[in-house]
């Protein structure tokens, strides 16, 4: 075990991603700077080929694998090491759709240990900016089953048996497994979601990628993950200030929003993992005993599990607060 550094405060060098559905918004809002069409930012990463590295303090250059590796449950905490070991469980993401994404669907758990080796993919979507009639999809619109499903997919009629669900700023959807969505054109979002980049793609619009091809289709890959009964995504939840209000919960991980008009001490003794702040608003700067850095509107900050508080020094700032319960 390594005994250079104490733990401190983390933040990442967001991994930014070309889409051929990505628009400029994670420049022009959240001042990532980048190149056109940037659909993705991802945020914290341990996926394979896309593992984040951090941008600040002492440990700066240094990637989240070997950050694992030295400091094991003091950066995620005693449980998660021990279930997840040298994996990092989640992954976080900004979106921007300027055109629609495709229709898609993940496996759970079960389905992607015994296809792909992987977790499956739960994943949490808070709305931070929204065009008008600005729509995500969630599920179908009618009763439906493999056989009613297929039929429409062959004749290329699936767009007319698709939820679309109208969407504003500040909703929030918890999507399991199995569930047929896509993020409609005009929609900025926060993401999280367990560590998985499996997606099986039902329906792309007719559109060539960035390199004009057709992208592949997964039809019969697809087929057994789905859920064919309706969708119940959308979270209700509460604006409260000063205090963290639970938005969702999943047996992957619990996300609260955290609204700010003063200094805030956050206790973190009771929860069992790292936690993580993604800003949605405003500027704040993060305190512990011998370390402080500034987070504004669109960074993400990664707390480890051996802190035991940290103080907000803010006069006007929101967050969502995620953690592994």
């Amino acid at each position: 075990m390594i005994t250079i550094s104490p733990l401190y405060p983390l933040k990442f060098e967001p991994i930014l991603k070309q889409k051929v559905w990505g628009g400029n918004k994670l420049n022009k809002i959240f001042k990532k700077i980048a190149k056109e069409n940037i659909g993705e930012s991802w945020e914290i990463s341990g996926v394979e080929e896309n593992v984040s590295e951090i941008s600040n303090g002492a440990l700066k250059g240094k990637t989240l694998n070997w950050l694992l590796e030295n400091y094991t449950e003091k950066l995620v905490g005693e449980k998660v090491y021990q279930d997840f070991g040298n994996k990092f469980p989640l992954l976080f993401k900004f979106i921007d759709a300027r055109e629609d994404l495709s229709v898609q669907v993940h496996p759970g758990d079960a389905l992607a240990k015994e296809r792909h080796n992987s977790f499956g993919k739960t994943e949490m979507w808070y709305i931070l900016d929204v065009e008008k009639g600005a729509r995500l999809i969630l599920g179908f619109n009618e009763k439906m089953d493999e056989q009613k499903y297929l039929k429409t997919l062959s004749e290329n009629r699936i767009t007319e048996i698709l939820n679309s669900e109208p969407v504003k700023k500040g909703d929030a959807f918890v999507l399991k497994p199995g569930t047929v969505h896509a993020i409609g054109a005009g929609v900025l979002l926060a993401e999280i979601q367990q560590t998985s980049d499996i997606t099986y793609r039902i329906y792309d619009w007719d559109r060539p990628d960035t390199n004009g091809q057709m992208r592949q289709l997964h039809t019969d890959l697809a087929l057994e993950a789905i859920d064919f009964g309706p969708s119940k995504a959308k979270m209700s939840y509460s604006e409260e200030k000063n205090t963290p209000v639970p938005i969702g919960t999943t047996d992957f991980f619990t996300v609260n929003k955290l609204s700010l008009s003063q200094n805030y001490v956050r206790d973190l003794e009771e929860i069992p993992s790292f936690t993580v702040y993604m800003c949605l608003e405003g500027t704040a700067v993060i305190e512990t005993d011998d370390f402080s850095e500034e987070i504004k509107k669109g960074e993400t900050i990664l707390i480890p599990a051996q802190l035991p508080e940290i103080k907000f020094d803010t006069n006007s700032a929101s967050f969502l607060e995620v953690y592994i319960p």
